[in-house]
């Protein structure tokens, strides 16, 4: 099993997530710069976290024409696992590999804290470590992460299960105020109709060992590896 960490020009979360996944899970992972063209030997996809093309235009929209990205598309239509990370979770939404778009935070800030996820969907790649309706702590760092989409997507994404995580409190409530950036219904990570593409804006590699506070992170990243042994 091998995976490929993306490293795109204004990449700052790729060790982040590279440690969890090679030191932590024990993974056979690489970096890999984005003019690659070819992702073949790999299982599983990272797009970290940062500010790709220093998020000129739109974030992620100057990423998306990475040479990588016409790979990473192919890829996922064969079923390749991917998990797109706040920037990487922008990035995915700029190649139409998932709906909807990232917006400016309602309050025009750049947002850093932990927040409260409640897992809205625990059956899939990436949360089948997680419980129903578990509550996990996932920090957050971004200045777009306002997940909007159109009526009609929502209701997609709502009648396929693919929304995955929702802003919540300590106890699980979904309400306005557990909403740090204003997305709609809470919503802070969803998944393809296919099931094997992730994005989320908060960063479970920033919580992936004890020595952080907490792990809870590593349930989403060690969720990919063990469903992945398990096929």
């Amino acid at each position: 099993m091998k995976a490929a960490v993306i490293v795109f020009p204004g990449s700052n979360c790729d060790h982040d997530v590279y440690i969890p996944f090679k030191k932590t899970l024990n993974i056979d992972t690489d970096f890999i710069w984005h003019k690659t063209a070819d992702l073949r030997n790999y299982d599983i996809i990272v797009l970290p976290g940062g500010f790709s093309y220093g998020d000129y235009l739109r974030c992620g929209a100057i990423a998306r024409f990475s040479p990588v990205m016409k790979e990473v598309v192919t890829q996922a239509k064969k079923g390749i696992k991917i998990i797109g990370i706040c920037n990487g979770f922008q990035i995915l939404t700029e190649s139409q590999l998932l709906p909807g778009v990232l917006l400016k935070n309602t309050n025009q800030k750049f947002i850093c804290k932990t927040v409260h996820l409640r897992v809205e969907n625990n059956n899939t790649i990436f949360t089948h470590k997680c419980n129903a309706q578990e509550v996990l702590k996932i920090p957050i760092a971004h200045g777009e992460g306002n997940y909007y989409c159109d009526a009609e997507t929502l209701e997609e994404l709502k009648n396929h299960q693919q929304i995955v995580f929702r802003y919540c409190d300590s106890g699980g409530r979904i309400a306005p105020e557990c909403n740090p950036n204003g997305s709609i219904e809470n919503i802070a990570g969803i998944i393809n109709r296919s099931g094997n593409v992730l994005g989320m804006m908060p960063h479970p590699e920033r919580r992936s060992d004890r020595i952080l506070g907490h792990a809870d992170g590593l349930k989403i990243l060690g969720s990919i590896i063990e469903r992945f042994v398990r096929n």
